[in-house]
């Protein structure tokens, strides 16, 4: 069973993602981390709480970062994700608090606790890494991989015609995390542009599990009315839960090796491109996946909830 820490800013997608982790069966979800982009920091903190809560997923959230590391914060995503970040899903109270650590402390005494244990996985901007390799470089050595949502190589942006939206909100962030000496993953925009879901995917989510399934099918529609709006079909984007089942069976993707770096500056700020030729340690691209396969693993997993 693999451990794994989910840096996570809830958000729709990273509701999928999380309850996916909570669910699945080769995941021990380790903890939670939070972090602006979708929402702030504040709202993400609650959501992550109530998303571990719903599960019945008995494992701690921490507070992450306010603004990125170093250039002025961009606004949250509203527009996508509803001012609660569930949609049109009312705010729901937690009944627990998160821990007293802040998000960066969370992941290194946990990584150190558990050496080549521990997965890393972003599904938002990449500040908590940032901040945590500054407190801690010699996490690097510690983590057992870094898997990052985010980017995109070949296929565009989603928030600027070049930049992915979880890079652009803190690309020196996501520069240091690629610079870094550990085993990094990229699943950007390149496969999950790839693989929708449906709304009748999410009314079979709903009649086989109630409680989760239901949950997501009302937060996703307010996803689906945004797709429909911005990019012409009736469905959403799996990104984030690609990213975590990715950890799990990797098999479904097929990557190429190469050195990143993010531009931080300039019109292209927060593109992510490939950095041949430097001293950088390869990270893994994902390009191409198994669409019916990811698909079929996110939604029978969702449905054997409850």
């Amino acid at each position: 069973m693999q451990k794994i820490i989910i840096d996570t800013d809830p958000g729709i997608d990273d509701a999928m993602a999380v309850l996916f982790a909570c669910l699945s069966p080769g995941i021990e979800l380790v903890g939670l981390t939070s972090i602006f982009g979708n929402v702030t920091t504040d709202i993400a903190t609650r959501n992550a709480k109530v998303l571990v809560e719903m599960a019945k997923c008995d494992v701690p959230v921490a507070r992450g970062a306010d603004a990125p590391v170093q250039q002025e914060a961009k606004p949250v995503a509203w527009d996508v994700h509803g001012r609660e970040g569930f949609g049109d899903v009312a705010a729901i109270t937690p009944a627990g608090e998160p821990v007293d650590e802040t998000a960066a402390e969370f992941i290194c005494r946990t990584v150190s606790d558990n050496p080549g244990e521990v997965a890393l996985c972003t599904v938002g901007p990449l500040t908590n890494l940032a901040r945590a390799l500054e407190m801690d470089p010699s996490i690097a050595g510690k983590v057992k991989s870094v898997t990052v949502m985010g980017g995109s190589l070949d296929a565009g942006g989603n928030i600027t015609p070049s930049s992915e939206a979880n890079i652009w909100q803190d690309p020196h962030a996501a520069d240091m995390v690629f610079a870094a000496g550990w085993d990094v993953t990229l699943v950007g925009l390149d496969v999950t542009h790839q693989i929708k879901c449906t709304p009748e995917d999410f009314a079979g989510l709903a009649a086989k599990a109630p409680v989760l399934g239901g949950f997501l099918n009302e937060a996703v529609q307010y996803y689906f009315e945004f797709h429909r709006r911005v990019d012409g079909f009736n469905g959403c984007y799996m990104h984030d839960p690609s990213a975590v089942i990715s950890i799990v069976q990797p098999d479904l993707f097929a990557v190429e090796h190469e050195p990143l770096r993010v531009i931080v500056e300039g019109e292209e700020i927060g593109r992510t491109v490939r950095a041949a030729g430097s001293d950088r340690p390869a990270t893994s691209v994902c390009k191409q996946i198994d669409v019916d396969a990811v698909r079929k693993v996110f939604l029978e997993t969702i449905s054997n909830g409850f």
